[in-house]
């Protein structure tokens, strides 16, 4: 056997083995208990801004789902992965459209799940080579298999980032409109939304017209539809026992965030649903259905 036929041999090896081991590690179960902070999503930004000798701080407060407003988790999964609760982890028909906006385009599009981008926060980088997808796709389908929807959605609200060292929703609710997540209000929530799909271009309180365009679309949605479904009643419901683990104040140092063109700025398919058939008029709420907050 030739040199040059061993190496190759090897390397596809060494690909089979680095991509194998994420069905057994990291340990998702552990997600049940621990609040996984730092993330390796932190740790990567913190590695790149060292690399430019900037000297930044990152904050971060962890918050039970108890303490976040439902107008957010209304607003994000509306803007986000509004089929959050009924797939397993892979939005087909979201990543079809990604695929054809990036055909048309000539970029690479969004369609990613929440699922999906928490199993990108929390272990890999934000680099969109095929096997980081492939990485990606083994931890998603881990963690919808291990974790309940409401755990998914509570760990994603702490670790996403919402702007230059500003990481999970207590921490954005606080910079940006100086309160707590609990209190956010549905415009204010809507806006934190509309910038998740890159939060370092995008600023909430800022005038941009793409926040302002994508944070009034998704709060005309969040106005029409209320709190209506069961899953969300649900997941607004506490367990009989401690929510979850104990709450983290950690302040975490970190030099500049890295340019997030990675970040995708397409809505998903209920934003762009509801952008091609405006005006929308609210229905009549129901009797059992409280009014939407402001």
């Amino acid at each position: 056997m030739s040199k040059i036929k061993l190496f190759f041999i090897l390397l596809l090896l060494g690909g089979v083995i680095d991509i194998g081991r994420y069905f057994l590690y990291p340990n998702v179960s552990d997600l049940r208990e621990i609040n996984p902070i730092p993330t390796a999503f932190m740790e990567y930004r913190e590695a790149q801004w060292a690399e430019e000798n900037k000297d930044k701080m990152i904050t971060h407060k962890w918050v039970p789902m108890s303490q976040i407003s439902p107008n957010v988790i209304k607003a994000v999964l509306i803007g986000e992965d509004d089929k959050f609760w009924n797939h397993d982890g892979f939005d087909v028909d979201g990543m079809e459209q990604a695929l054809e906006r990036s055909l048309k385009k000539g970029s690479v599009a969004g369609g990613s799940t929440i699922s999906q981008q928490l199993a990108k926060n929390l272990y890999l980088s934000p680099s969109k080579n095929p096997v980081r997808k492939i990485k990606e796709a083994i931890l998603t389908w881990r963690i919808e298999s291990t974790l309940s929807k409401r755990r998914i959605l509570e760990i994603y609200l702490n670790v996403a980032e919402w702007g230059d060292g500003i990481f999970g929703i207590e921490s954005a609710a606080r910079h940006y409109y100086h309160k707590s997540a609990k209190n956010l209000t549905g415009r204010e929530a809507a806006r934190l939304a509309a910038v998740l799909p890159n939060p370092i271009k995008y600023n909430p309180t800022g005038n941009q017209k793409y926040v302002k365009n994508r944070s009034r679309i998704i709060y005309k949605i969040m106005k029409r539809r209320g709190i209506v479904i069961p899953q969300f009643q649900e997941v607004m419901t506490p367990p009989k026992q401690e929510e979850t683990p104990s709450e983290s104040n950690e302040t975490l140092p970190v030099t500049e965030l890295f340019p997030s063109e990675s970040s995708e700025e397409q809505p998903n398919s209920a934003v762009l649903e509801e952008s091609t058939n405006e005006p929308i008029t609210p229905p009549a709420v129901e009797s059992n259905d409280p009014a939407p907050a402001e």
